[in-house]
């Protein structure tokens, strides 16, 4: 049994293996918000926004992708990536000559693997890809373009509706303290 929350391996998977930045996003930021006063709580914001970087360069919004690779080098800590079973400095250097290629408009985007150091956290992803029919650390399929416009195409019904229930909670509660 890992040490590691469930979803950091989940986000691990997503990351390497499926290439799926959108939902490396979405199962870290749930487990974040969950988990309020994690002393990791900035690593994972971390982890977030480096997803959320490259979604955005793959899809080639530079901007965008430039303001989180820049947020996630901030949010990481040295003892937070350890932790994590990353390498502090090797990542921090990655992140940098990303945000540096990000700067150049003519750079095109290349898949980037988090340089983890805690061999049988890799061997559980490992694991789990094989049991799954993925492939760690395979290239971002271009060709899939549901993974890679994937805030656009996917179902947001269940979003839609949480919101527009949490707009009327709001107003009931509103209603009642008037």
């Amino acid at each position: 049994m890992s040490s590691y929350p469930q979803a950091y391996i989940d986000y691990l998977i997503y990351f390497h293996a499926e290439r799926d930045y959108f939902e490396c996003h979405e199962v870290m930021e749930e487990y974040w918000k969950e988990h309020p006063g994690d002393p990791l709580a900035s690593c994972y914001v971390g982890l977030i926004q480096i997803a959320v970087a490259l979604y955005h360069q793959r899809r080639n919004n530079l901007n965008g992708a430039q303001k989180m690779m820049s947020s996630a080098i901030t949010n990481l800590t040295d003892g937070g990536m350890s932790a994590l079973g990353l390498d502090p400095e090797l990542l921090k250097a990655m992140l940098q000559e990303r945000l540096q290629q990000l700067l150049n408009p003519n750079n095109k985007y290349e898949d980037l693997n988090l340089p983890l150091t805690d061999a049988q956290l890799v061997a559980e992803c490992r694991k789990r890809c094989t049991e799954s029919s993925l492939h760690w650390q395979c290239p971002s399929d271009f060709s899939n373009t549901f993974v890679i416009h994937k805030h656009r195409l996917r179902d947001r019904s269940n979003v839609i509706a949480e919101r527009e229930q949490s707009r009327m909670t709001k107003a009931q509660q509103r209603g009642r303290t008037s």
